[in-house]
């Protein structure tokens, strides 16, 4: 397992750490930690912790993929050819274009890929790493074998270490060795080592999460040298394809078919009619070009990494370009309501007894506990805190921390064993249903009462009345702790239920307005909540959200998946709801053909932020948590996603408009050579000229990323359409043919055309009707009553006017043109006109059937 990034650099040992000592002296480090001087050479010498070693030399794999496209090559060897037979100006022709497409793609592509990255690196992961000294909170990747590192709860391991201090660590390595069930692990030294990494209990590895406990260990490998290397090389290689990529995938498909089609038929009429075979071909290869979008990759990364860009000054930053698609399509939002609904920030509300008396006794024990805790600190800690430090009131300072027994997601809650002279506690705080699973008595009147079962159901409605008024509540309980070193989990029996603390979370001022926003863009927010259905009803009413029927987590046992499937569609609010059922809910609303939001920040969110379609998480989230997303948000809040939203709606709607643009006008260019070829003694437009053709319609389609989007599109949410697609190219692109049949009589019969003159005046109609029919198809609306883009319209009537004057310049006769009579424009102006209205007509037809 090494880790070593340079060949004779040195190699921390295979697996190490079966003896604290040796692993310290095999590293040359100690349980300090290294200075950064020390952390920064052994960076140099181990490389960057990352278990796919960074791509080298990626402008340069790009070039090779954009030119080692099979037309490309055919075009480049077709060029080759040419020279060879004396035809220098047609080979130089064609490599001049195919040089500038490329140039173009490479260049818009790279700079979007390079702002895509720097956006991702502001949401890079951490690591808690003990350097100088200190514990400081350092980019994950600058990790170095040596380094000790401080692990908690929630989160991701960063690195192969070895374990020096462990309490109630329990680690999840399914990653690795595909076991569901967490792996308690511990820091003990033992007589041999482990075969295998993931089998030493003194061990944790990169690609695992810790469930519960805290733990510190020291580096041992990392990168590649790290036992989740390899398994991270091979994911890297087959990422998982999201449902943009399955469309752009199945557009290909369409695109292939067509392209083989029409390619195969007219070089097999050219070859029929004993045409020259080099010019058989170019013309059968320019014609696959033409049909063929070449600038869609480029295209898809410019919008992608456009909208990402600007969604990121909406505060969200996108981590995988092809999400913002699902970001946008998205129709059903689920969340948590702590931070969605209410801000989050939580206060001290009442501290009370069991009966729902005030308690000082209370309020010192909730603060024991939470100022002795040294695992994950909740808000709700914070809030107990904080009033401490506002209030000045009972001073803790007298006791001190015997030992803790961490929190952890099943039983849910924490213990920790504090001594005042010779009075020794365990104090616990959690959930209430948890906590008095452990009671025996209870505390009222500072007297202690057996807890029987109508005691504990009066104890139980306390808090129900606390949480019917939207309170956050927590339980303490306590008891005399026995004379031990360490406290385990099964010293949580016969305590005494001291009351409750209560938090207040006030809503997020707008909430319900930002609620009702997302509704009319066609996304329905539903709260799927661990908390109490008291609690969900208070808050969720206030917001105006639909509470006529809750939904409780002990109900969806007895549900089944099928049953389920219409009753997370009628449902707002789920209570009460663990991990695993609020993966049933989604997947539930995944059948019925949704596409389904997470927003989740915790440990055990990480799941159904894998189970989404679209997982959101937020920058002060758990590890686990902000690695399952593909979307985190800079500052939490439904008005952030909303603004979100509407930039990722933008984006997939100009990819579409590209789409729709090159199915439809470049089909109906393509058909149209494809039906003179069987009729016309001579080719309807040389190879060169239908390149340049393709070359300059492609360039004015380059701005489409800064379009401006309909406001009805981005009013609801949009999914892949292939048929619409489909319907396009069928219906619209006949149209185009209709018109260049016309140009081919009227330059015939009315123009008495030479070859010459007929390349040239088709080529003018082509390329500006393809070029201008992109202001009506870019919207699904009146044409005149949206605007486009300052940069789209200057591009579109630039190529215009370039193919217009193209035959009146010196370049005209090396390209095959020759000028055209000024009565043609006339014909080109009603042409043009009658062509736009005729598309528009069908686009409504096409856009109304599509809506009904």
């Amino acid at each position: 397992m090494s880790v070593s990034a340079r060949v004779g650099t040195p190699e921390p040992p295979a697996l190490p750490g079966h003896d604290i000592a040796a692993t310290l002296k095999e590293l040359d480090a100690s349980e300090r930690g290294l200075s950064e001087m020390e952390a920064q050479r052994r960076l140099a010498t181990y490389g960057p912790n990352e278990p796919a070693a960074p791509q080298r030399f990626a402008a340069i794999r790009q070039i090779i993929t954009i030119f080692f496209n099979p037309l490309v090559i055919i075009l480049l060897v077709a060029s080759g050819i040419a020279a060879a037979l004396g035809e220098a100006l047609n080979a130089a022709i064609i490599a001049i274009m195919v040089l500038l497409s490329g140039a173009i793609n490479f260049t818009q592509s790279y700079r979007s890929q390079k702002a895509a990255e720097q956006l991702r690196a502001q949401v890079a992961p951490q690591a808690s790493a003990l350097r100088d000294g200190a514990w400081k909170s350092v980019p994950r990747r600058t990790l170095v074998p040596g380094d000790v590192i401080r692990l908690a709860a929630g989160d991701l391991v960063p690195a192969d270490a070895r374990l020096l201090e462990a309490r109630d660590l329990h680690v999840q390595q399914a990653a690795l060795t595909g076991e569901s069930l967490p792996v308690e692990k511990d820091a003990a030294d033992v007589a041999t080592p482990a075969d295998e990494p993931a089998e030493a209990s003194y061990m944790v590895l990169l690609g695992t999460s810790v469930i519960s406990g805290t733990a510190t260990a020291i580096v041992t490998a990392t990168g590649r040298a790290t036992a989740f290397g390899d398994i991270a090389m091979r994911l890297l290689k087959k990422p998982p394809e999201m449902e943009f990529e399955r469309g752009l995938r199945r557009f290909s498909f369409l695109i292939m078919r067509t392209v083989i089609f029409l390619v195969l038929f007219v070089l097999v009429i050219n070859i029929a009619y004993h045409r020259p075979t080099l010019d058989s071909l170019l013309f059968a290869v320019a014609l696959a070009v033409g049909l063929t979008p070449e600038f869609l990759p480029m295209i898809t990364t410019v919008t992608l990494g456009q909208g990402a860009l600007r969604m990121a000054k909406q505060q969200v930053i996108v981590k995988h370009l092809p999400s913002i698609q699902n970001f946008g399509s998205m129709d059903i939002l689920c969340s948590d309501k702590t931070g969605t609904l209410t801000t989050g920030q939580m206060a001290l509300d009442q501290w009370v007894d069991p009966q729902g008396a005030a308690s000082s006794r209370v309020l010192l024990l909730a603060r024991l506990n939470s100022a002795f805790e040294s695992g994950m600190q909740s808000p709700l800690d914070a809030a107990i805190l904080a009033h401490e430090r506002e209030a000045g009131e009972a001073d803790t300072s007298a006791y001190s921390k015997l030992d803790e027994i961490p929190f952890d997601f099943e039983r849910r809650r924490i213990t920790v064993a504090v001594q005042k002279g010779d009075e020794r506690l365990l104090i616990t705080k959690g959930a209430p249903e948890n906590v008095l699973t452990v009671c025996t008595t209870y505390l009222a009147g500072g007297e202690v009462h057996p807890l029987d079962a109508e005691a504990a159901s009066h104890c139980a409605e306390t808090y129900r009345q606390l949480s019917a008024q939207g309170l956050r509540t927590l339980a303490i309980a306590y008891r005399d702790a026995p004379s031990l070193t360490t406290y385990q989990i099964a010293d949580e029996t016969a305590m005494t239920l001291a009351g409750y603390v209560t938090f207040s979370d006030p809503l997020i001022e707008g909430v319900a307005d930002v609620l009702a926003t997302l509704r009319g863009d066609g996304i329905e927010v539903k709260i799927l909540t661990g908390d109490n259905d008291l609690v969900a009803r208070h808050i969720c009413e206030q917001v105006g959200l639909d509470v006529s029927r809750i939904v409780l987590g002990a109900e969806l046992e007895h549900i089944s998946d099928a049953a389920l499937a219409p009753i997370a569609e009628q449902t707002t609010v789920f209570a009460r709801v663990s991990p695993a059922q609020k993966n049933r809910v989604m997947l539930a609303l995944k059948s019925r053909k949704h596409v389904v939001g997470f927003l989740g920040d915790g440990i055990n969110d990480a799941p159904s932020l894998h189970v989404a379609d679209v997982g959101i998480s937020v920058a002060t989230a758990a590890d686990v948590a902000k690695d399952a997303a593909d979307i985190i948000l800079l500052q939490r809040g439904l008005a952030v996603i909303q603004q979100g939203v509407i930039e990722g709606r933008k984006a997939f709607g100009n990819v579409m408009k590209y789409l729709l643009m090159g199915t439809s006008s470049n089909f109906g260019n393509m058909f149209s050579m494809a039906g003179a070829a069987l009729f016309l003694p001579f080719l309807p437009m040389l190879p060169t000229q239908i390149l340049l053709n393709n070359f300059l319609y492609d360039l004015s389609q380059v701005t489409i990323p800064t379009d401006n989007v309909d406001a009805s599109y981005i009013q609801r949410p949009h999914r892949w359409d292939i048929r619409l697609i489909r319907d396009f190219m069928l219906y619209i692109g006949p149209i185009s043919s209709i018109f260049d049949f016309l140009t081919f009589w009227a330059m015939i019969n009315v123009f008495h055309a030479s070859e010459t003159l007929f390349h040239t005046g088709w080529f003018v109609e082509s390329l500006a009707t393809q070029t201008l029919v992109l202001f009506i198809i870019r919207t699904g609306g009146n044409p005149f009553r949206s605007r486009p883009s300052r940069p789209l319209l200057v591009t579109t009537l630039t190529i215009v006017l370039v193919g217009l004057l193209l035959p009146f310049t010196p370049l005209a006769s090396v390209l095959g043109f020759t000028p055209l009579p000024l009565l043609y424009f006339l014909f080109l102006a009603l042409a043009i006109c009658v062509y736009l209205a005729m598309v528009e007509v069908v686009k409504r037809w096409l856009m109304g059937r599509r809506a009904a």
